[in-house]
């Protein structure tokens, strides 16, 4: 396999003033250590994949992994001791929903903040449309990438390739989506092919070839064995990230995880090996001021649009044939027969769940609503700050169900299994070390003395 290698730029010399004369010296000894401390600077990739919508950990738990904030610090870290490439495999929104668009809107401008060189349309980005991304491509200059898929009318959705050049090494960067990942509109082509029709048309052009690759585990490993051509693959999802493994010439490793790992790649100088590590984003790395502003921004303009539960993708889904007296009635109307079980619930951590986003100032994200207020999405439950603030808390049907039918008629009970719903938000995500019983003795009512 041939590799092609730029030259380095001419040192520029270091030139002193020498205030006692007032004439300049070319410090010789200078320029010297200056090309050779350039030289021996390495040359490091950092990728991330499977952001999920994730720009920062939910909050819920201690020591959860993940965020931009931190992200953005071990790329300041990363490119202190390193000239460095920061490039995203694909899989960043949480969905496709008005809220998602714009939180994806804000992970790209996070992004951005990092001097992100490339980010790959995966799954989730495809599922945007090619009419969303184009617009993020001509507003905020996201870099997309993607060498095998294209609109029905045969055109590109983003860019086949990026080049960039870290201190005279040139990297061409290309994108794959899987075709297992079908989106209608769209067309996917077979990624190896896809790759290798673009690397003929980039001879010449690059010197270290990066692909980044939205593809199931055994399709990545599998393309890593099908293109000697790259130096370097970064894909995702795999359940599980996989550190940088070689295939042939090739190395190629995956993150992915709601964008709590990363994949670190290395080369301490010009046609030495490539090593790379899996990085795993815990409370070591601080959270950087300029991502938590942009993170300020987002909820800023939350509060202005103040989503209501349908534009999000956390309302359940409720059958064609709802009952009409399916419907959230709120706590208070359960105290008239239930005065002690409400004492207990008001005494809770769920009769005080809005005060903890207040506490956060994340009240106004609908991730959060969703499991801090009553009966989110429901008839009669939480909607929206302005139409609905008064179904905050975690009320008492979200255990047992709408409760209207019930308060009308006290012989009919309630729907829900309350021991099934906790899980809804009780989630490994949010709540890892759930469990039943322990949980079950801070809120435990019902029982008769």
């Amino acid at each position: 396999m041939q590799r092609l290698f730029g030259g380095w730029p001419a040192t520029v010399g270091l030139w002193l003033v020498i205030g006692a004369t007032g004439c300049w010296k070319h410090d010789r000894a200078a320029d010297t250590a200056s090309a050779t401390a350039t030289a021996a600077r390495p040359l490091a990739i950092v990728v991330s994949c499977d952001t999920a919508g994730w720009i920062v950990p939910c909050g819920c738990s201690s020591k959860q992994a993940g965020g931009l904030p931190r992200r953005a610090t071990y790329a300041r870290l990363a490119g202190a001791a390193s000239d460095l490439l920061v490039a995203d495999a694909g899989g960043a929104p949480g969905g496709t929903s008005p809220y998602d668009r714009l939180k994806f809107e804000y992970i790209a401008r996070g992004e951005l903040a990092m001097d992100i060189a490339a980010h790959n349309v995966g799954a989730a980005e495809a599922r945007l449309g090619a009419a969303e991304l184009r617009r993020l491509s001509e507003t905020w200059h996201v870099p997309f990438v993607s060498t095998n898929v294209r609109d029905t009318r045969g055109e590109r959705i983003a860019a086949a390739h990026q080049l960039v050049e870290r201190q005279g090494t040139r990297v061409a960067i290309l994108g794959v989506l899987s075709p297992g990942y079908r989106v209608a509109g769209l067309e996917i082509a077979n990624p190896a092919e896809a790759i290798l029709s673009e690397v003929a048309s980039l001879r010449g052009q690059f010197d270290v070839l990066l692909v980044l690759a939205y593809l199931p585990e055994a399709e990545l490993e599998s393309l890593a064995t099908q293109i000697p051509e790259a130096d370097l693959i970064a894909g995702g999802p795999t359940g599980q990230s996989r550190a940088p493994q070689q295939a042939g010439p090739t190395l190629w490793g995956s993150a992915t995880n709601k964008g709590k790992f990363l994949l670190h790649f290395e080369r301490p100088a010009k046609k030495a090996a490539w090593s790379g590590r899996i990085v795993e984003l815990g409370t070591d790395y601080a959270d950087q001021e300029r991502q938590l502003e942009n993170l300020q921004s987002f909820r800023e303009e939350l509060g202005r649009v103040d989503f209501t539960a349908d534009q999000t993708s956390f309302a359940p889904a409720l059958p064609a044939q709802t009952p009409a007296d399916f419907r959230v009635v709120g706590s208070e109307a359960c105290e008239a027969c239930h005065a002690d079980d409400c004492q207990s619930w008001r005494a809770s951590r769920h009769g005080r769940a809005w005060l903890t986003l207040l506490e956060k100032e994340s009240q106004v994200d609908p991730y959060c609503q969703h499991c801090h207020t009553t009966g989110y999405g429901l008839p009669g439950g939480f909607t929206s700050l302005a139409a609905s603030g008064d179904r905050v808390q975690v009320g008492c049907e979200n255990c047992h169900g709408p409760a209207q039918a019930h308060a009308r008629q006290p012989s009919l009970k309630t729907l829900y299994d309350a021991r099934d719903r906790c899980v809804v938000c009780h989630d490994h995500e949010n709540s890892p070390k759930f469990d039943y019983a322990s949980y079950w003795e801070l809120i435990v009512h019902g029982k008769k003395p």
